[in-house]
């Protein structure tokens, strides 16, 4: 049984700005049944040596957008967490925006599939494609 969207983009960011002490750096553009999108600028601060986007500040992004898309089917709540990442980086990512494109795999009683793809803005050019699992510590 699918389930769709339970919450908003603003209630959903306001959750997500909370649940992270130190805020989050991206803004959610996108959340319906087709899944999540987020957005990113990207500067000198995300950028390892060779002036390419890190890859802890890709995986960071595509995990965010991940939870979202759980969070946008579960409702609000914080006892999901991520239990595996397999990223895969399909080319260099230059600063400038950077777009998480979610979507939900699996949604079952104690885990969560989501598959994110990363661009530079253009869908076309992937910069890394993302599997995220969850572990839901709650029963649906």
């Amino acid at each position: 049984m699918a389930v769709g969207v339970q919450v908003e983009i603003p209630e959903l960011t306001e959750f997500m700005h909370g649940a992270f002490p130190g805020g989050v750096p991206w803004t959610i553009t996108r959340l319906d049944d087709g899944g999540a999108t987020l957005t990113m600028a990207t500067g000198d601060t995300h950028l390892r040596p060779g002036g390419t986007v890190s890859g802890p500040t890709m995986m960071m992004l595509a995990d965010s957008a991940a939870y979202a898309v759980i969070l946008s089917r579960l409702g609000l709540q914080e006892l999901a967490v991520t239990t595996n990442l397999t990223i895969n980086f399909l080319r260099r990512a230059t600063p400038g925006v950077l777009v998480a494109e979610a979507t939900m795999l699996k949604l079952g009683r104690t885990l969560a599939l989501a598959e994110v793809a990363l661009h530079d803005g253009d869908p076309t050019h992937l910069v890394a494609h993302v599997v995220v699992t969850y572990s839901l510590a709650l029963t649906i």
